[in-house]
């Protein structure tokens, strides 16, 4: 007989990022989320990798609703990704969800087989409105 998933194990499943009306669009302030638990698994060996995934960004018209962030970043444990697609991903999802004014993403890994690995992408809206690097 087969288990039936748990409710988290559902919402999880289920997550979509969502974002929501940036309260002060005419401010220029900085959002900073940390997400201590994150895990995925690496795609050569199919060991867990661990890491703390920092988000700092500047809104412009949005802002990310945060249990749904916290959902959808859970949705990594149980795939084979690299350390820098993994990070890149966030980065990617977040950038065209929110559109922010700037963003940076940095994904800290655990130190596994001696290595330490962090990976940071970073972006700003340039004058035009198109992402500059």
């Amino acid at each position: 007989m087969a288990e039936e998933k748990r409710y988290g194990e559902r919402a999880i499943e289920e997550a979509e990022l969502e974002a929501w009306p940036n309260p002060y669009p005419d401010r220029d302030y900085r959002i900073d989320i940390t997400f201590p638990e994150f895990t995925c698994l690496c795609p050569r060996s199919g060991y867990p990798d661990f890491a703390t995934i920092k988000i700092s960004y500047l809104p412009h018209k949005k802002i990310v609703e945060l249990r749904s962030l916290k959902l959808w970043l859970n949705k990594f444990r149980g795939r084979y990704i690299s350390h820098e697609a993994a990070t890149n991903e966030i980065f990617d999802a977040l950038w065209k969800l929110l559109e922010p004014r700037e963003l940076k993403v940095v994904g800290d890994f655990n130190p596994r087989g001696n290595v330490h690995t962090v990976i940071t992408v970073e972006r700003r809206q340039g004058s035009s409105g198109s992402p500059t690097a």
